[in-house]
């Protein structure tokens, strides 16, 4: 058992107890930046001439050999050691002797498991945001290919008014904007460095914790060495944004499954992203996107875990805190592997348009512009709305949509109509009519669309 410690004790830690301590099985992850932060911290402390120049270029060079060691599979991480930093200073010092054992010096296993937690959430916000930004080129490629592909909206799952496809597309366009912007909220707030808080309380040796953030990319030092070590706030932000990016995940997957069904035939999952059946021939199911859609209670789940962890954990750092890191790696796995592959299925999606477009006509979708219509000819709105909403309670009756009716059928509730009635309720007119910004009209949208090239293109904040 290769540890840390062991001076205070008079014998071995038992084997099960010392299974369930350690966490070289999970946090052999932060490899790279524990080796980052230690080099960081060996500069800083030859600087302060803690260490010789010389003991800092053996130390240096010793942690570089490890590094290229591991990633070339010429040294493996074992469970023989406790955690990932007793591997890498054990694994020093069998290399470098005596300089290998002033590593450690000015610092805590506290501040430097904060440090190792925080750069690797740092580079794993960047590559989530970075994933989030493919996704919108490829939700802007649809927009742009269908500003008039006609369908309905819905609401409460009920045929309501025509939109485009671009417009429905850009709904998910501003959320998952939402969620990059979240993202870089939680880098700004999380970017200051935690070594040099020892322990808890600082420590005795002149450290220049300004110089060993700046070498690191942090704004500057936390300015509480208490709060350095037990603060996880930012692991529980970037789980809750993680949590808000799979529920627009999810959301949207719900969609797609619905309308990939044979009562919407909206779309069609292409192969790669689809799955049979055992036993029925004719079945192509969106397994992609059911999986999507379920993993989200998993992402849940971790920002739960955590909470309630962090809850009851007095100041300051205490081994409870261990648990953040399989709930978080798990968490940033699962986002990550969830936004690349429906980024994919996305990209690969067929759409129906003319299938959208007679769902969108044989709902009733432009009974509210007939309603208008009444409305521009001096109808008050209640009488224009009891009218067509009598109008369509026919067209149920009968079978028909509202293009379908008569002239004569329509005067029979109201001898205000005229024939431009088919004009003003065309889908093409329904949509088109609608300028205001954000609305689904097709000058409206390509003014949108503007806007979001530019802010793909890093023109405008948030990028």
């Amino acid at each position: 058992m290769a540890q840390l410690w062991g001076g205070r004790f008079t014998k071995q830690t038992d084997e099960l107890v010392y299974r369930f301590n350690a966490s070289i099985s999970f946090d052999q992850r932060f490899l790279k930046q524990d080796i980052e932060g230690s080099m960081a911290h060996v500069r800083m402390l030859a600087k302060q001439e803690i260490l010789t120049e010389d003991e800092q270029n053996q130390i240096l060079a010793g942690l570089q050999g490890i590094l290229e060691d591991v990633e070339s599979g010429v040294l493996a991480i074992t469970e023989e050691y406790e955690d990932i930093h007793s591997f890498v200073e054990a694994n020093l010092t069998a290399r470098i002797g005596e300089p290998g054992k002033k590593l450690h010096t000015g610092r805590s296993r506290n501040d430097q498991v904060a440090l190792d937690m925080r750069l690797y959430t740092r580079d794993e916000v960047k590559e989530t945001d970075a994933l989030l930004k493919e996704l919108l080129k490829v939700l802007l490629r649809i927009m742009e290919e269908h500003t008039e592909t006609i369908m309905p909206g819905f609401t409460h799952l009920q045929k309501a008014q025509p939109i485009t496809l671009a417009h429905h597309m850009g709904a998910y366009f501003e959320m998952f904007k939402r969620d990059r912007s979240r993202l870089h909220d939680i880098l700004e707030r999380m970017n200051y460095c935690p070594l040099g808080a020892g322990a808890l309380a600082g420590t005795t040796y002149p450290l220049d914790r300004d110089y060993t953030a700046e070498l690191l990319g942090f704004y500057g030092p936390m300015l509480n060495s208490m709060d350095a070590v037990s603060d996880r706030d930012y692991l529980i932000e970037y789980l809750s944004a993680l949590s808000t990016v799979m529920m627009h995940l999810s959301r949207f997957c719900e969609e797609i499954i619905l309308w990939n069904s044979n009562e919407y035939q909206f779309v069609e999952i292409d192969d790669g992203y689809s799955t049979g059946s055992s036993i029925m021939p004719q079945k192509k199911n969106p397994d992609i996107a059911e999986l999507v859609r379920g993993k989200t209670g998993r992402v849940y789940g971790a920002l739960m875990s955590l909470l309630t962890t962090m809850k009851g954990i007095p100041l300051a750092y205490n081994k409870d805190m261990q648990e953040d890191k399989e709930l978080v790696f798990d968490a940033i796995d699962t986002t990550k592997g969830c936004i690349a592959l429906f980024t994919g299925m996305l990209d690969t999606l067929s759409f129906r348009e003319e299938r959208m477009r007679k769902s969108a006509q044989n709902g009733f979708t432009n009974a509210t512009d007939a309603a208008d219509y009444l409305v521009n000819h001096d109808v008050p709105f209640r009488d224009a709305h009891g009218i067509v909403g009598r109008l369509v309670l026919r067209c149920i009756e009968e079978g028909k949509s509202l293009d379908e009716l008569s002239l004569a059928e329509y005067r029979e509730e109201s001898p205000v109509f005229e024939e431009d009635i088919y004009e003003a309720i065309a889908m093409e007119t329904c949509v088109n009519r609608r300028l205001t910004v954000g609305a689904p009209g097709r000058a409206a949208m390509e003014d949108v669309i503007k806007k979001y090239r530019k802010y793909l293109e890093g023109e405008c904040e948030n990028e």
